[in-house]
């Protein structure tokens, strides 16, 4: 029976422990999913975007809303193509960033979103008083081996464009760039040459939907955790990639997929 899967919860007081930890287990497990729970989006397409293609104008509605907003949870899987986990103390592991910067009681917020995230558990005054600060974050996440290429890793989301914008915006300590093409360069300095949607991948096998619907599609369940918290759907984001490298074939995926991220270098179509 495989082992139980925790996910580790991380705050300011376990930050760098939970980082040495993840730094161990890179060269065994290089590739990484993510994502990242934010409060909602605040900020609707400007009519000007229209005039842009349809790439840079999701771009330039992706940059307002992120450069306007906090993030709330990161959520870290490290894995192989197979879908082996990292073991502690008998337990396979993901991590889950509570981040201090989003005040609920000040910050820009999408009053629904903030109330999902809520239902599910996300406690916003905790994150505030027990929280990552996203600064000491980029430093830790640099010096690790996580960024700046130090290591060939390879990056995994779903329907990433905000998770990759936060990651960004976090790694810089800046607003995002201006043009998509900027951003995309940006990425490949800090997260490197291997990043992958798997959204994009799912719409080639005629699955359409959201995360779970595509779980489901695949007879997929969520190993662990709750959805809308960034450790679980992290977790969940990597079951999915593995049960398409075994459908679409690995090669395929990796030749016909990188940086191919959905609404902004591929046509948004649901």
């Amino acid at each position: 029976m495989a082992a139980e899967i925790e996910i580790r919860e991380v705050w300011a007081s376990n930050v760098v422990a939970e980082i040495s930890l993840i730094h161990k287990f890179l060269q065994q497990f290089p590739i990484i999913s993510m994502d990242t729970e934010f409060p909602g989006t605040v900020f609707k397409p400007s009519p000007l975007f229209k005039k842009l293609p349809a790439g840079d104008a999701a771009y330039a509605a992706m940059k307002r809303n992120v450069d306007a907003l906090h993030l709330i949870q990161l959520g870290l899987t490290l894995h192989d193509a197979a879908g082996n986990l990292p073991e502690l103390g008998g337990r396979r592991c993901a991590w889950e960033f509570n981040f201090a910067d989003f005040d609920s009681n000040t910050d820009p917020h999408n009053p629904e979103s903030l109330s999902l995230l809520a239902r599910q558990g996300v406690d916003f005054a905790r994150n505030r008083l027990e929280g990552v600060d996203s600064r000491s974050f980029a430093l830790l996440f640099k010096i690790s081996g996580l960024g700046l290429r130090r290591r060939r890793l390879t990056w995994v989301t779903f329907h990433g464009a905000y998770d990759l914008g936060f990651m960004v915006k976090i790694l810089t300590g800046r607003r995002l760039p201006g043009t998509l093409d900027d951003f995309l360069a940006l990425l490949r300095v800090h997260l490197g040459p291997s990043m992958y949607d798997v959204k994009p991948v799912a719409r080639a096998l005629e699955l359409h939907g959201g995360l779970e619907r595509i779980a489901r599609s695949l007879k997929v369940e969520r190993a662990a955790g709750r959805s809308h918290q960034a450790g679980s759907d992290s977790l969940l984001t990597m079951q999915v990639f593995v049960e398409l490298i075994k459908r679409f074939g690995e090669e395929n995926i990796l030749e016909e997929f990188n940086y191919v991220f959905f609404g902004l270098t591929e046509a948004s179509r649901s």
